[in-house]
């Protein structure tokens, strides 16, 4: 996992606005990001998303409505939430949650190309994976 950079602020305030589906994050500049749980979630740092290398992404899809259900502090650089979709392996660092913060424009206009180019639409239902829990049912 990457470790904190020396020159990434780390947050003063975290607040998790269920209802706007957004995470804030306040810092002692005064500056104040809303990050989408979906932008979290699409672009989570674990395994799962990320694979094990390049080109080994899963891409998610159907991630609109989701939420954060608990968020945990990791030490002093991270945090780590639980999804409502069931996902909760994504340990997001001090840096990584700043650049989510501030490239929000650019990732979500790589996050609907790569969409595009799989030929899928950003609410399909993600096919059920071993350790999703109960299947959901799905109106067409």
């Amino acid at each position: 996992m990457s470790g904190l950079k020396s020159d990434t602020p780390v947050p003063t305030g975290i607040v998790v606005h269920a209802v706007s589906r957004v995470l804030e994050l306040q810092y002692a500049n005064g500056e104040s990001f809303r990050i989408p749980f979906e932008l979290m979630r699409v672009y989570s740092p674990s395994a799962e998303v990320r694979g094990h290398g390049p080109g080994q992404e899963t891409l998610q899809t159907g991630k609109r409505e989701v939420t954060i259900t608990a968020l945990e502090a990791v030490g002093h650089y991270a945090l780590q939430p639980t999804f409502s979709d069931g996902h909760d392996t994504g340990i997001y660092s001090w840096d990584q949650l700043y650049d989510l913060a501030t490239r929000q424009d650019e990732l979500w206009a790589e996050y609907f190309a790569k969409l595009k180019e799989a030929g899928v639409e950003r609410d399909t239902p993600m096919a059920a994976s071993a350790h999703d829990g109960a299947a959901h049912g799905h109106c067409h």
